[in-house]
């Protein structure tokens, strides 16, 4: 899933995006929270029809983003109170109006509001925060189970991963039937391989459509990821979404698929390519090199994206070192192209039994 943190791929408008294949979206409840604010989203009909967008969203918590705030932060049983970073106003998050805020911006998916371990963190931080998440995941799935038809379908929204067009359009805002959110639950567990495999019992107990992997990329080592979703991911049911949050780099997200993770976001391709970070089928390339500046070869020979057919990287080097906003258009463009193309991939070798 590219990444749109404010119901913005940066860079990209909605219609390249629908070019490009992109079937879902992520944004980020915290951000959108503060900026423009759920109830004007809402209005507006919700982050769909907000944004133009016709495919499916997910839309996370806003924990991890709240718990990246450190010092502005203070977390109690009933939530967090946290400032804002734009402006260092207070607010708070529950996880019940983590859950009005998602279902107010009406995302497909929404995810159960989470504690994120740092790392590194002892053995009772990790136990403390393995239980709070479980006593949110059950508060968060009470509210939502009581508010979940107030889902802001006012509007066509398109084709959700879990809903069709026609009952999207048929539904009310205020309605007692229609569709409804799909809200996740989280494992967490820090690092902790034995607390990983109690937490994702336990919060299949509480009983989830889908569940998450989160926690991880908080500055551990990689070979401790792979350990932990390896780890955790049999104890998911198979029959299910299983969604592995914050995640990865093109390697990364082939191998964690052939190890049966389903769904994945990271803001990687998006934001190295901002910095001249490209990925292509010869390795990564850092576009912002002299050696580039004479290069008539297209970026990617292997890669048909809009930008590899039409410019060479002597043209995309001098954007960049020219500071032109295209430099960022194209290079995000080709990233996400190159990542679609990856999971692509893998799809087509799951249908052939690879």
């Amino acid at each position: 899933m590219p990444v749109g943190t404010l119901a913005s791929v940066k860079g990209i408008p909605q219609d390249i995006l629908e070019d490009l294949g992109v079937q879902i979206l992520l944004g980020n409840t915290y951000h959108l929270y503060l900026r423009p604010g759920v109830e004007q989203v809402r209005k507006l009909g919700g982050l769909h029809g907000f944004m133009a967008w016709p495919r499916a969203i997910l839309t996370d918590s806003g924990g991890f983003q709240v718990f990246s705030l450190n010092e502005l932060r203070k977390v109690s049983e009933e939530g967090v109170t946290f400032r804002s970073h734009l402006d260092g106003s207070s607010h708070f998050f529950s996880p019940e109006s983590a859950m009005d805020a998602q279902i107010g911006l009406g995302a497909d998916i929404i995810m159960a509001f989470d504690e994120c371990t740092e790392y590194p963190a002892d053995a009772k931080r990790m136990r403390d925060s393995m239980e709070l998440t479980l006593r949110w995941a059950q508060r968060s799935k009470d509210h939502f189970e009581a508010h979940k038809h107030e889902v802001p379908w006012n509007v066509r929204v398109g084709a959700g991963v879990l809903t069709c067009p026609a009952e999207h359009s048929s539904a009310t805002q205020t309605g007692t039937s229609g569709p409804t959110q799909a809200l996740f639950g989280i494992i967490q567990g820090g690092m902790d391989l034995a607390l990983r495999r109690e937490s994702a019992e336990r919060t299949i107990e509480i009983g989830f459509p889908g569940y998450a992997i989160g926690g991880l990329s908080v500055g551990e080592p990689r070979h401790l990821t792979r350990e932990v979703v390896e780890s955790t991911l049999q104890f998911l049911p198979q029959d299910k979404p299983r969604y592995l949050m914050g995640v990865g780099t093109p390697e990364e997200i082939v191998e964690y698929s052939k190890m049966g993770i389903d769904m994945m976001d990271c803001v990687l391709p998006t934001r190295a390519a901002r910095h001249g970070l490209l990925f292509t089928s010869e390795g990564k390339i850092s576009i912002k090199q002299a050696r580039y500046a004479a290069d008539n070869g297209p970026l990617d020979p292997k890669c048909s994206c809009r930008v590899c057919n039409r410019y060479s990287r002597a043209y995309l080097r001098h954007l960049y070192a020219s500071g032109e906003v295209l430099a960022q258009v194209l290079n995000t463009i080709h990233n996400l192209s190159y990542y679609l193309d990856t999971m692509q991939r893998v799809r087509h070798s799951i249908e052939l039994g690879g």
